[in-house]
């Protein structure tokens, strides 16, 4: 009896330590900002890695770029590099467009760190389909008047405020992903867990679109594109089917896309 109890309790450990580790993805937000500062005594404080940006980094920890931004002192066009120390914060943003602006040797010495500083990341050579344009310095401030469906697909997930921003469209792998709206791609890559290979467009101060799970991403990150145009690839990466997770940011607050997309 007891070297069968003994087995018995051998077989529960065993199968309990061999169960699906895999973490869940979908809690994105409210666990990151402690995640990011486990290694400090801050957590509010995050140390730039290789690869981020300004605006993958408030989408993962769900804040307005701009404000975060603002809070520590990062001037557009919001550039970061690895091992800078950013607060994971938001500040109000100035708008006094009649600030002095910066002495010429201040701008000169500007110019010269930024030719010299770390790149955030390496750029992918974007493989151009439709009209992507690549004009660098230019401001989108337009509003929004027409928002487009990114893929073709039915919806296979709502939106949850408490537990799923955004929605999941399925499809075929290898189906187009388009564009909602124009703007620009501020974030292309992995560096955000959960959510493969991902896309960020910014259309303007107000809001952001994002294209998560897909097998290939077919504009870098600066590239403009125009609203209907595809840029990635429908997959399953960090995913466990086929399926595209969608989601639209309005000042950095994830929101249902569905009061947003047309009627279809």
């Amino acid at each position: 009896m007891l070297r069968s109890g003994f087995y018995s309790l051998l077989i529960c450990v065993l199968v309990a330590c061999g169960g699906n580790s895999r973490a869940p993805i979908e809690d994105r937000y409210g666990t990151a900002k402690a995640a990011a500062g486990k290694s400090k005594s801050n957590a509010s404080i995050y140390y730039v890695q290789r690869g981020d940006t300004l605006y993958s980094l408030a989408f993962r920890f769900g804040l307005d770029f701009r404000k975060m931004a603002a809070a520590n002192n990062i001037p557009a066009p919001y550039i970061i590099y690895p091992g800078q120390k950013i607060q994971l914060s938001e500040a109000a943003v100035k708008t006094n467009s009649t600030a002095a602006k910066p002495s010429s040797a201040k701008t000169s010495t500007a110019k010269v760190a930024a030719k010299t500083a770390p790149k955030t990341r390496p750029l992918p050579k974007p493989i151009v389909t439709g009209k992507t344009q690549t004009t660098s310095g230019s401001k989108n401030t337009a509003k929004v008047t027409d928002w487009r469906w990114p893929t073709k697909g039915k919806t296979t997930r709502a939106y949850s405020n408490s537990l799923h921003k955004g929605i999941d469209i399925g499809g075929n792998r290898g189906d187009a992903i388009e564009a909602v709206a124009s703007g620009k791609v501020v974030y292309a890559g992995t560096g955000i867990v959960g959510f493969g290979e991902l896309l960020i467009v910014k259309h303007n101060d107000v809001y952001l679109s994002a294209y998560g799970h897909n097998d290939a991403l077919l504009v870098a990150e600066g590239a403009f594109v125009a609203a209907g145009e595809a840029i990635a690839r429908m997959g399953s990466t960090s995913a466990e089917s086929v399926k595209l997770h969608f989601e639209i940011r309005r000042n950095g607050v994830p929101i249902d896309p569905m009061a947003l997309l047309p009627s279809r």
